[in-house]
């Protein structure tokens, strides 16, 4: 068989190399790849709007009709309550009016160029360069795409830094376009500091937080019972083929790596880490989730994540106090500037399902959800390689009934928990 050369930028290539950048990032290592299921197209709307599973905390938006700069909507129906009508009693004009409650997702084209190298790279061939690229791209979009949805999620960036980290700092300039949408504080319904051996609620806890103030098992215990007490709580978690969904109800708590050490010297170790095992049997298959460095408690499964959102002694952030709650109205907390030296304070995140909507549009130059494309100059003797991704994440919050019938701004699907850790 004779050998086909594809040339550079043909059309054939552009297709190639889009797809697998597509797929290498949707396999990308990290945890947070794991709360995202599969597509699930079982009513007319999902079909055109390609939605992934809804009882994960991540829902993958694939609207490939969007184009760069659009929004994808995301709406939630309110459920009825009220007592119901009796006997012959008159029912006609007492029906219970729908209420909704929407938000939209941005999204817009995110890219990275590669030089693929110059003179020293004459030797090699051009399919050669697209490969070692082709690597670069498939490492740094999934690191694009759950540092995004993890700042989100947290409603903060915090200052954790380093070579890994692409996410820029909140105070830099181009932190809102990286971010496409806005990074919103969690609200005061959802958000937790551990305080001794309670959960004080709301952030301004952090200016009074202690080095002592670590999250232990006894805090998962309160975060649980803080649900189930909830007229509206957090949808638990819904894995494929989970015979046990109903019966017994699980959530995923994202630990930051040094939050997770902490809960590993507890006393009930073997028993933190066999509850996950003997959840995991309830499954058809073996999920992912439930692999790596694990455990489970009161139907939590703690997860050991990558990477945290940290604050340092005397650093603000954003939070919303008990008198802004029906509004969502954001103010500047400072972290305790007393903290202990070599503590400091980072985010956990107790998510239920439909924690975070993900919005994909398509590429021109693909027509898919990323692109590659490749620019040969200099007389054909150097490359220059880009990535692309048209692409919003955005925390799902709804104005939700608080029981008296005032609407309180909400998220909908997590639950940020903030402790005190050694570095």
């Amino acid at each position: 068989m004779a050998e086909t050369n594809v040339a550079s930028g043909s059309s054939l290539a552009v297709k190639h190399y889009s797809a697998a950048l597509f797929a290498n990032t949707l396999k990308g290592a990290s945890a947070m790849e794991n709360l995202v299921g599969p597509v699930e197209p079982t009513a007319a709307m999902q079909k055109i709007a390609g939605q992934t599973q809804a009882g994960m905390p991540l829902v993958r938006i694939d609207n490939l009709m969007k184009n760069a700069g659009d929004s994808v909507s995301l709406d939630l129906v309110d459920t009825i309550s009220g007592e119901p009508l009796m006997g012959d009693v008159n029912r006609e004009g007492r029906g219970s009016a729908l209420s909704f409650s929407s938000m939209d997702i941005r999204i817009d084209l995110s890219s990275k160029v590669i030089d693929a190298g110059g003179s020293m790279s004459q030797q090699r061939t051009k399919h050669q360069l697209r490969e070692i690229a082709l690597a670069q791209l498939s490492g740094y979009f999934p690191r694009l795409n759950v540092q995004t949805a993890l700042v989100h999620l947290a409603g903060a960036r915090g200052s954790q830094t380093g070579s890994d980290w692409v996410i820029p700092l909140q105070s830099s300039a181009n932190f809102s376009s990286v971010m496409v949408n806005t990074v919103k504080a969690p609200t005061y319904n959802r958000h937790y500091v551990v305080n001794g051996a309670n959960l004080a609620q709301g952030g301004q806890q952090l200016g009074s937080i202690v080095s002592t103030d670590a999250l232990k098992l006894t805090h998962l215990d309160l975060l649980r019972k803080r649900i189930d007490d909830m007229d509206q709580p957090l949808q638990s978690v819904k894995l494929a083929g989970d015979r046990a969904a109903q019966t017994s109800k699980m959530w995923v708590f994202l630990a930051t790596p040094n939050q997770y050490s902490i809960l590993l010297t507890e006393g009930s170790l073997r028993a933190f880490q066999q509850n996950a095992i003997n959840r995991a049997a309830y499954l058809d298959t073996r999920h992912p989730l439930f692999a790596g460095e694990v455990g489970m408690w009161n139907g939590i499964l703690v997860i050991k994540n990558e990477r945290a959102v940290r604050f340092l002694p005397g650093e603000n952030t954003t939070v919303i106090t008990s008198a802004n709650a029906a509004t969502a109205t954001e103010t500047n907390q400072a972290v305790n500037g007393s903290l202990t030296t070599g503590f400091a304070v980072e985010r956990g995140l107790l998510l239920g399902a439909q924690a975070l909507g993900i919005a994909y549009g398509r590429t021109k130059v693909s027509g898919m959800q990323y692109g590659w494309k490749e620019h040969w100059y200099n007389f054909e003797s150097n490359l220059e390689v880009m990535g692309e991704v048209v692409c919003g994440h955005m925390k799902t919050r709804f104005s939700i009934d608080d029981g008296t019938g005032a609407k309180v701004p909400t998220d909908f699907g997590v639950i940020a928990v903030d402790s005190a850790v050694p570095l």
